[in-house]
């Protein structure tokens, strides 16, 4: 009778003062990782030393902007034979361990989009489009990597994808002052984009767009259209503040 060889599997991430979320990140894919790649934006925590215990194989780096591109930097330095690529504030629980290790010990497909479960001032927000929130972030090396232009790009993959069925849990944003950190460095990157792809800051039709009609039709879509008021107040936090991102990119856009 014929058996199944286990493919190793690469857990890759890029951190920045990541002391507090590393280690229960680690934790939860101790029965996953045959190996740990760490690319780190020379965080002035406790971070580095925290990865050394876990064994990852560790980079240190400039931080970025688009922090996207020392992802790609980790998921280049990955040796096995698949790449899990995880953000510090991620967790894999036991169910999802245990369909990973099914799905790349007999793949049909080179890539899974994983859905995410995403943690937001108290609750998992499962309205407003939030869930599921599917990610792609489990491929075959080699096959799959990061655009590198778009903090919210996935990853593309060669060949067929497919979809895992237990959720990544995703603790992004447990207080307000992380959530709006995070929201700052986001618009801060999308009118550094705006800036590259020259758009017209100063045209009244531009102006009107992001200003106006991107942020009302945001949030009523997010809000109204995908029920985020089901949320609670939470839901309503999250779609005002997504759809303000919109005006203050543009205006962080004028001020350069």
């Amino acid at each position: 009778m014929g058996y199944q060889i286990m493919a190793k599997i690469s857990v890759v991430l890029a951190t920045y003062n990541e002391e507090k979320n590393l280690p229960d990140c680690l934790d939860s894919v101790k029965n996953l990782a045959d190996e740990i790649v760490i690319v780190d934006g020379a965080s002035s925590d406790s971070t580095i030393e925290i990865a050394k215990r876990y064994g990852a194989k560790i980079k240190v780096v400039k931080n970025l902007q688009n922090f996207h591109i020392n992802k790609q930097k980790a998921i280049d330095m990955a040796t096995r034979d698949w790449i899990l690529q995880l953000d510090a504030d991620e967790r894999i629980s036991g169910a999802l361990v245990e369909e990973i290790k099914l799905v790349v010990s007999d793949p049909k497909n080179n890539g899974y989009w994983i859905p995410r479960k995403n943690w937001f001032l108290g609750r998992f927000l499962m309205k407003g489009g939030q869930y599921p929130d599917y990610t792609l972030r489990l491929y075959r090396r080699g096959k799959g990597r990061l655009p590198q232009k778009d903090v919210h790009e996935q990853a593309v993959v060669d060949g067929e994808v497919g979809y895992l069925n237990n959720p990544l849990i995703h603790l992004a944003d447990p207080e307000f002052s992380r959530y709006f950190m995070r929201w700052q460095r986001y618009t801060a990157l999308a009118a550094t984009q705006m800036k590259a792809a020259n758009i017209k800051c100063y045209n009244p039709t531009i102006a009107i767009k992001y200003l106006l009609i991107l942020p009302i039709w945001w949030f009523i879509l997010t809000y109204v259209r995908h029920k985020g008021f089901m949320d609670s107040w939470q839901g309503f936090v999250f779609s005002l503040f997504s759809a303000l991102r919109f005006p203050v990119s543009y205006i962080k856009y004028l001020r350069n």
